[in-house]
């Protein structure tokens, strides 16, 4: 073997020691955490909470916002600051095209705009599945 070999070697391991100390830094933030999780299941009590057969209704009234995203662009500050009444701001979407719809900032579905006793609403066209949500998290 040269002594390229002997530096491509060292290399590897080094790059082996830190992948090692990452995913053993990774290992314990994920106890932590757990047990964070497992000390505030024991304060809320059974009653509130119980992990093998969780009561949806402690959560059924926890508010959540909702938004639809028509589109949108960036923009410098310059003409950010030009912009008065009857300017026009071009967006990233054709018109037509389903408005996302976003639940505390995190997408859930597309929909279109609908009008409803002259109020604006939107019908839901495409649900994204909570699977697909998951793994958008991670």
């Amino acid at each position: 073997m040269s002594d390229e070999d002997d530096v491509v070697d060292d290399d590897n391991e080094g790059v082996a020691d830190d992948w090692a100390a990452a995913l053993e830094e990774q290992e314990e933030e994920e106890t932590i955490a757990s047990q964070q999780l497992d000390e505030l299941v024991d304060d809320a009590g059974p009653s509130s909470f119980d992990a093998d057969n969780p009561d949806l209704e402690v959560i059924l009234d926890i508010p959540v916002s909702i938004s639809m995203v028509v589109g949108s662009t960036q923009i410098n500050i310059r003409n950010l600051l030009q912009l008065n009444q009857g300017s026009v701001i071009e967006l990233d979407r054709l018109a037509g095209e389903p408005l996302d719809v976003l639940v505390n900032n995190t997408l859930i579905a597309h929909g279109e705009v609908v009008v409803v006793n002259e109020k604006f609403g939107i019908r839901l066209t495409d649900v994204i599945s909570a699977a697909e949500r998951i793994r958008k998290l991670g």
